[in-house]
């Protein structure tokens, strides 16, 4: 894994690979199956929650108005649906203290 940045679907399959002892393609194919049944879920209006983790919500914004802040414009900006995370208590505790 890398040692600081980004985690990507490669360092997860290579946990899974190293952790569980699965090869190397059986945890890349894990890693997009469970990655796809998340998106999927989201897509069709569901929440998901990782227990320990957080929760992915998906929140209906209203139409409203905005501003451009370069010309002080009022600009109306379209209804839309936004994709929320809200971590764990769990999660939140080990990110305090640092581990």
């Amino acid at each position: 894994m890398a040692p600081a940045g980004t985690l990507t679907r490669a360092d997860l399959a290579e946990s899974l690979h190293h952790q569980v002892g699965l090869s190397r393609a059986d945890s890349a194919k894990m890693v997009e199956d469970i990655l796809s049944h998340m998106c999927e879920s989201l897509s069709n209006g569901e929440n998901v929650k990782i227990s320990g983790f957080g929760t992915f919500v998906l929140r209906d914004k209203g139409e409203r108005v905005g501003r451009n802040p370069k010309t002080g414009i009022e600009v109306p900006i379209a209804p839309r649906r936004v994709l929320t995370f809200r971590a764990s208590q769990m999660m939140r505790d080990r990110i305090v203290s640092g581990g």
